[in-house]
C-alpha cells in the first residue's frame, strides 16, 4: 500500500539532505516529499527567521499538495518542528516518526536540552557571524555527527552545510497541543550518534512521547547519507501498526 512520507531535516541540511532516502522509498511504491524549511539552503534568508516560519514550511507543502495520511518524519532539530505542525493540520498526520530528533516539552527550546559546551560552542558561533547563525566546525561534523563515513565524503557533505538561523533554536516553544494529540508516534534510535551525551536521544527524550514505537538501527547521526537503504527500511517498518 502506498504512503506519502514528508520528511524534515535538521540543522545545517536542506532537503536535498534526504535524496538518498527518497530514491529507496520511491522504489518501494512510496511517495516522498522533503521540503528545505525558511532560512535554510545555500541562498535563504536567514535574518529575522523563526520556529513558526520552519513549521510554515511543512504545513504548507502539505497544504498545497493535498497531501493526507501522511508520515511525517523529523531528524533532529526536524523533531522539534514536526511536533508543532501537528497543531496545524492534525487530521492529516498519520503518524509522527523521530530519528535521534528532539522531542521538548512543552515551553522548552533546542537549546534547552543542549549540553553546556555545545551551547557555549553554538553562541560562540552565532556571536561572531553577521546574522545570527551557525556552522559547524569542520572537525566537530567529522567527529561527531558523522564518524562513520569516509573522510573524503563527510569533507564533500559538510561542504554543502548552510548557516543555520540561531532564533529557532532558543525560543520557547507552545507544544501543548502535540503532548495532547493522539496520534502515533515512533522513534528511530540511531546506537552509533555521538552528538549527544549518551541516553540523551533514548531513552531521554523519546520517553517524552508518552507510549511510541520504538526501532533501532546502527550508524551515525546522519544516517541518511550514511545508511539512505537502511533508513528507508526502517522508516517502513516505523510506520508499521504494532
Amino acid at each position: 500500500m502506498e504512503k506519502t512520507y514528508v520528511l524534515i531535516h535538521g540543522s545545517w541540511h536542506g532537503g536535498w539532505a534526504w535524496q538518498g532516502v527518497i530514491r529507496h522509498l520511491e522504489e518501494q511504491g512510496h511517495r516522498a516529499y522533503a521540503p528545505t524549511l525558511a532560512g535554510h539552503g545555500p541562498a535563504a534568508e536567514r535574518a529575522g527567521i523563526t520556529h513558526t516560519d520552519c513549521v510554515n514550511s511543512v504545513v504548507d507543502i502539505i497544504k498545497q499538495h493535498d497531501l493526507r495520511e501522511v508520515v511525517l518524519v523529523g531528524h533532529s532539530f526536524g523533531g522539534s518542528v514536526i511536533s508543532r505542525v501537528v497543531a496545524y493540520v492534525p487530521d492529516r498526520i498519520e503518524r509522527l516518526i523521530f530519528l535521534d530528533a528532539f522531542v521538548l516539552e512543552d515551553g522548552q527550546s533546542v537549546y534547552d536540552n543542549l549540553p553546556p559546551y555545545l551551547i557555549d560552542l553554538l553562541n560562540r558561533l552565532s556571536q561572531a557571524s553577521p546574522d545570527n547563525t551557525t556552522l559547524l566546525p569542520w572537525e566537530t561534523w567529522r567527529d561527531y555527527f558523522i564518524q562513520d563515513a569516509p573522510a573524503e565524503v563527510a569533507r564533500a557533505l559538510w561542504e554543502q552545510l548552510s548557516p543555520e538561523p540561531n532564533t529557532p533554536n532558543v525560543e520557547k516553544l507552545d507544544l501543548k497541543a502535540f503532548h495532547k494529540v493522539g496520534i502515533p508516534k515512533s522513534y528511530i534510535f540511531c546506537r552509533q550518534d555521538m552528538t549527544l551525551p549518551p541516553g540523551s536521544f533514548y531513552p531521554g527524550m523519546s520517553s517524552r512521547l508518552g507510549i511510541y514505537k520504538l526501532v533501532e538501527m546502527d550508524g551515525s547521526h546522519e544516517v541518511m547519507f550514511t545508511r539512505p537503504a537502511e533508513l528507508a527500511s526502517k522508516l517502513l517498518e516505523a510506520n508499521r501498526m504494532s
